[in-house]
């Protein structure tokens, strides 16, 4: 399997901000329709294009109930080292966040980042990527496949194996994800809801069994965001029915919808998608960060379709303020959902802290 090298490094990278001198134009691709996806082979990288991410959310009911977990592994294609001669050129750059929350208690957070041929790693050919100690792969064991996901940090640790319970969820037309008004606006987006967590987390010194409930999302694109668009919220429900409900939209400046989509899986395992017209999204409650500044609805109600949701959080302060590889600030945490459909899992939301800068 053909691996990447990177390296968890605070050198991070002025790459990102500003233009090497003598780099040339680089030419995404583009997302398009009708694109084929094949598996394994999708659940690795696609380097060729911008961005990319892999976002494990769950929920746990032991040690306790509704303590939540997060990592993603971002990798993006900065486009302006693409002509250095050089092992080290920061062509493609990797990010991880990582999160625990502890109701009651707080959300504890940390990040890595790393550049190429510095020692940590992705593969091309399936999800197998890491930052130092920090690694999500997929196995395929004599019972099946499923996800392990490890995490080292002072603030915390977890070592979780994650078991699919259902198929893959490709998410709009066959995985071809519309994000705006015009058909280049879009990202290839795979989801796998349901999966089965076990393993342990370490927290305050203790290490303790963990089981649960996750959801898997890994998406690509070279689009950014358009229409006006300056930040999202998205919601992954695992439902308690056994369904699946992913709804995002993306919002202006004056907060205003300018494109949203739902994709419903029911507990038969019926899918259906919702469009723009069908949904929308209804700020119930505002938290303030004593940090960013950012007023996020941290209760919301989302109509689709003949559905109605409610988001309740189980802990208000759920944002993340990350430095590397540039600050930004943004709320991701655990949220019940009641209405006409139950479940639990999580809600992102970016832009209220300032423009999300991909």
């Amino acid at each position: 399997m053909r691996r990447r090298t990177f390296l968890a490094t605070p050198l991070l990278l002025p790459t990102l901000t500003r233009a090497t001198p003598g780099a040339t134009a680089v030419a995404y691709p583009p997302v398009i329709p009708g694109a084929r996806l094949t598996f394994p082979r999708d659940h690795g990288a696609h380097p060729d294009f911008r961005t990319e991410w892999w976002y494990v959310t769950g929920v746990l009911d032991l040690p306790q109930r509704d303590i939540g977990f997060q990592l993603t592994f971002f990798r993006s294609r900065p486009g302006t080292a693409e002509a250095l001669d050089s092992p080290i050129a920061a062509r493609q750059i990797l990010f991880a966040h990582a999160a625990l929350t502890l109701p009651g208690d707080r959300l504890r957070h940390s990040e890595r980042a790393a550049r190429a041929n510095l020692g940590a790693a992705f593969s091309s050919e399936d999800c197998d990527i890491s930052i130092g100690a920090w690694r999500m792969r997929r196995l395929d064991r004599r019972d099946g496949e499923a996800f392990s996901l490890q995490v080292n940090s002072p603030q915390f640790s977890y070592d979780l194996l994650l078991t699919p319970t259902q198929p893959l969820l490709l998410q709009g037309e066959g995985g071809y994800s519309r994000k705006g008004s015009r058909p280049e606006l879009a990202s290839y987006y795979v989801s796998w809801p349901q999966l089965q967590v076990a393993g342990f987390l370490v927290s305050d010194g203790k290490r303790l069994a963990a089981h649960g409930r996750a959801w898997f999302d890994h998406e690509w694109s070279t689009a950014i965001l358009g229409d006006g668009a300056v930040g999202w919220d998205w919601i992954g429900i695992n439902l308690a029915d056994g369904g699946a409900l992913m709804a995002f939209r993306l919002r202006d400046a004056r907060a205003a919808t300018v494109f949203a989509h739902a994709t419903w899986r029911d507990a038969a395992g019926h899918v259906r998608q919702f469009a723009a017209a069908d949904i929308r999204f209804t700020p119930l409650r505002l938290w303030a960060s004593p940090r960013s500044g950012g007023r996020y609805p941290v209760q919301m109600e989302i109509r689709f379709g003949e559905h109605t949701v409610r988001t309740l959080p189980v802990l208000d302060d759920q944002e993340l303020t990350t430095k590397r590889p540039a600050p930004v600030a943004y709320w991701e945490g655990v949220v019940k959902v009641d209405g006409s459909l139950e479940g639990r899992g999580y809600l992102e939301m970016t832009g209220y802290a300032g423009r999300l800068t991909l």
